[in-house]
C-alpha cells in the first residue's frame, strides 16, 4: 500500500501578488522562509511556514485566471487552520479589516470555526482546537 506521510505544501496563485504577500504575512502571520523571482515565468514564488510544520508556495503568475469560489465550484474547497481562540482570531482578522463569517459550531465535534477569503477570494476556515 502507498504510504504518504504528510502534506508536504499548498500553492496558491494570486493575481496581486504584493497584496497577497501582506495578507499571507501580516495579517495571517506566516513566516517567510524564501522568496524567488523567476524571469523567465515572470513569477514570483514565495515559501511561507504555517507553524513550524507545513508550507504555503504563494505564486504570481501574469494574468492568472479567476477562481470561482460562489457557488462552491469542483477541486479544493478550502483551507482550514487551526488556532487556540477563535474569538481573538477572528477579533484580529476584523481589526486588520477582513471581513469574517459568524461564528459557527460544528454539528459533529462541537468545536467553533468561522471563514473568511484571501485577497483573490480563496476560502479560508479558523478552526478553533
Amino acid at each position: 500500500m502507498l504510504k504518504i506521510n504528510r502534506v508536504h505544501h499548498i500553492a496558491i496563485i494570486c493575481a496581486d501578488y504584493e497584496r497577497s504577500k501582506h495578507f499571507y504575512t501580516q495579517v495571517l502571520g506566516f513566516k517567510i522562509l524564501r522568496e524567488n523571482y523567476r524571469a523567465e515565468r515572470k513569477s514570483y514564488k514565495l515559501d511561507l511556514e504555517v507553524g513550524n510544520q507545513y508550507q504555503i508556495e504563494l505564486f504570481s503568475f501574469p494574468d492568472p485566471t479567476p477562481r470561482p469560489s460562489r457557488p462552491e465550484a469542483a477541486g479544493l474547497r478550502h483551507l482550514a487552520f487551526e488556532v487556540d481562540n477563535i474569538n481573538e482570531a477572528v477579533a484580529e482578522l476584523i481589526a486588520d479589516g477582513v471581513i469574517v463569517e459568524p461564528i459557527r459550531i460544528d454539528e459533529f465535534t462541537g468545536k467553533h470555526f468561522t471563514f473568511f477569503a484571501d485577497p483573490d477570494g480563496l476560502p479560508i476556515e479558523f478552526y478553533e482546537k
